[in-house]
């Protein structure tokens, strides 16, 4: 039993998630530690940083009288919550015949399967063709390499050798399986992808470098808007456009408008050359570079050829739904292995995904919520705690659909030899801050856009600069005016993520929420800093739940008008929630469960500080 508890603490460690979170950023991560080892969630290489944060962490609180009250409440409150919300979802309810037609069977004996959604349907119903690309994939790379001629390295060190061996072999690799990849995807649209890779290639090769920003945003945001205008570029509208008599019908219809619609029903399923003086001046050996160096320092010049990058925005485990690895990272685990990388570590993960997808099915399998909220009922019929419950359950459901397509194309990407950041962070009912919970959600995206978009903009305004920057002369903003600057920074950031999204207004309204929500957190932070109450720790962790309480009701309203009811579906299920005493009250007593939920997650960043680990999420 003992060691099946352990073995349970290991699978569902931070360092079998991604060793980015307990690794430091700038230590390389020694593969012989932690994978053969029964630790848990403590770092790689504990350096004085680590045991700074440690040091600044407060006592446990697991086992005081407060939090055996807590216990209590979820040993018995969140059974309730899925009894509540499995009943909503019976035969037996009056809602059931507005959404039964969005059912489909499921191989659970006698259940029907929710496979409404669209987007995991997609993934859903192609697992068997997506395991079986995971196990052909890193075979057929395999099996390429054992027959591929080696490149001429001429006097370089053994290791300096190696390394652009395995770089050669895995790139041609990638370019040949990406182009193969990216047809069989596409079918003939797949011309409409090397149309505008090439484009973007020529911008960053051949304009001034100070004109490749702006042209390459221009470019790409007007593409965005052209794939929402055009509808996918279809060539039957532009063969009509230039033939005569094109209001004729389909068997009239000149050469040219057949043969584009037959061709449009084949679609299918900047260099630092200084880099060696960097790794010298750093003494970095580049075989073992951290996580941080892998994005910081430049790939070698050598590297920006054209089939390296198309290798690289092909690569076929991360092309389809990320996560987001940068080049210069790619290229350096294309050199080097990174040393992350165990076999221990993959299949721990593999474990964690399969626990993960049977958990999405049994939730599909017994909780309707995403038909019933597609079907839009009269909610009137339902109680206010069935209510709550379908919104809360529709609200994992979507971070459950997102969850599962990131880590399979992760691990997809691990068996193949590459270690790409974890994109979620946290099970959505650990987050109770709004700036920390889209640090932590799909966080290679997050990464992304903190360095290109938001550093660029000013990130928060006081204080925030691009590596490397030198600090302004100016004197620094004010507290209000740095507040400003980043809610500002934060609006344009998630009017890009809305449009970035898709085109259209619910996107942008929940873009908007989001920063409209972020403000209490702002100003409260700005009102209560936390050195003015480190004399009432108490006072002040209990100060700190109810407001975020409140942060964590207005999360899950901005995710339900973005992602799942739109602003009319929300109203009429809040209309639901708060048209009677009985539903007010009921609201109270959410609120009361979620400030002791709070206080769990609390305590969980803080034994997570006492293990030398600051995730600030």
């Amino acid at each position: 039993m003992a060691s099946l508890f352990t073995w349970l603490r290991r699978l569902y460690s931070l360092d079998t998630l991604d060793t980015r979170f307990t690794a430091t950023a700038i230590t390389p991560t020694n593969a012989n530690v932690n994978s053969n080892s029964n630790s848990d969630t403590r770092p790689a290489a504990k350096d004085a940083r680590a045991s700074s944060i440690a040091q600044n962490a407060r006592a446990s609180l697991w086992h005081t009288p407060e939090f055996f009250i807590y216990y209590l409440f979820f040993i018995t409150l969140v059974p309730l919550m899925f009894k509540t919300v499995i009943d909503a979802s019976k035969e037996s309810n009056p809602a059931y015949t507005a959404y039964s037609d969005l059912l489909s069977p499921g191989w659970i004996p006698g259940r029907l399967v929710d496979n409404s959604d669209a987007q995991y349907a997609s993934v859903r119903d192609n697992i068997p063709y997506l395991f079986l690309l995971l196990i052909a994939h890193p075979l057929a790379r395999r099996v390429y390499q054992s027959f591929a001629s080696r490149p001429n390295i001429g006097t370089k060190s053994p290791v300096a050798a190696a390394g652009e061996v395995q770089l050669d072999q895995r790139m041609r690799f990638d370019f040949a399986f990406g182009m193969i990849f990216i047809v069989a995807l596409h079918g003939i649209s797949a011309l409409k992808v090397f149309l505008i890779l090439f484009i973007n290639y020529r911008i960053g090769k051949s304009l001034p470098r100070a004109y490749v920003p702006a042209a390459t945003w221009t470019f790409n945001i007007g593409i965005l808007f052209a794939n929402e205008l055009l509808g996918g570029y279809q060539l039957e509208p532009i063969a009509m456009f230039f033939s005569p008599g094109s209001g004729t019908p389909v068997e009239k219809s000149t050469l040219l408008i057949q043969w584009a619609r037959s061709l449009d029903d084949m679609g299918g399923t900047f260099v630092d050359r200084q880099l060696t003086e960097f790794h010298k001046k750093k003494q970095l050996d580049p075989a073992t570079l951290s996580d941080r160096d892998r994005v910081k320092i430049p790939a070698e010049p050598t590297a920006f050829t054209p089939r390296n990058y198309v290798a690289y925005v092909l690569y076929s485990p991360l092309y389809l739904a990320g996560p987001i690895l940068t080049f210069n990272d790619y290229a350096s685990q294309q050199r080097y292995t990174a040393p992350s990388l165990t076999r221990t570590r993959t299949i721990l993960y593999g474990v964690r995904f399969f626990l993960t997808f049977l958990c999405m099915e049994l939730i599909l399998h017994y909780i309707y919520a995403v038909a019933i909220s597609k079907a839009s009922p009269n909610w009137s019929i339902f109680t206010p705690g069935q209510l709550s419950m379908l919104a809360f359950f529709n609200l994992h459901i979507i971070w459950l659909k997102l969850l599962i397509p990131w880590r399979f194309f992760r691990l997809w990407a691990l068996v193949d030899g590459i270690d790409p950041p974890e994109n979620m962070v946290r099970c959505m009912s650990n987050n109770y801050s709004a700036f920390a919970f889209w640090r932590g959600w799909h966080r290679s995206f997050n990464r992304w856009i903190v360095r290109y978009i938001y550093i660029p903009l000013g990130g928060g305004g006081g204080g925030h600069r691009p590596a490397g920057a030198k600090p302004s002369s100016s004197p620094p903003s004010s507290g209000l005016m740095s507040k400003g600057l980043q809610i500002r920074n934060f609006l344009l950031v998630f009017t890009f993520v809305a449009l970035w999204h898709d085109i259209n207004l619910r996107l942008l309204m929940w873009g908007w929420l989001v920063t409209l929500f972020v403000l209490p957190e702002a100003l409260a932070g700005m009102m209560f800093p936390a050195k003015r109450w480190r004399s009432r720790p108490t006072a002040y962790r209990v100060l700190s739940g109810v407001g975020s309480v409140a942060n964590i009701l207005m999360m899950m309203i901005a995710n339900l008008v973005g992602f799942a009811l739109g602003l009319d579906g929300l109203k009429d299920l809040l209309a639901g929630l708060t048209g009677s005493y009985a539903g007010v009250a009921y609201m109270f007593s959410c609120c009361a469960v979620l400030f002791v939920g709070v206080q769990v997650m609390f305590e969980i960043r803080e034994d997570e500080l006492r293990m030398g680990i600051n995730l600030k999420c």
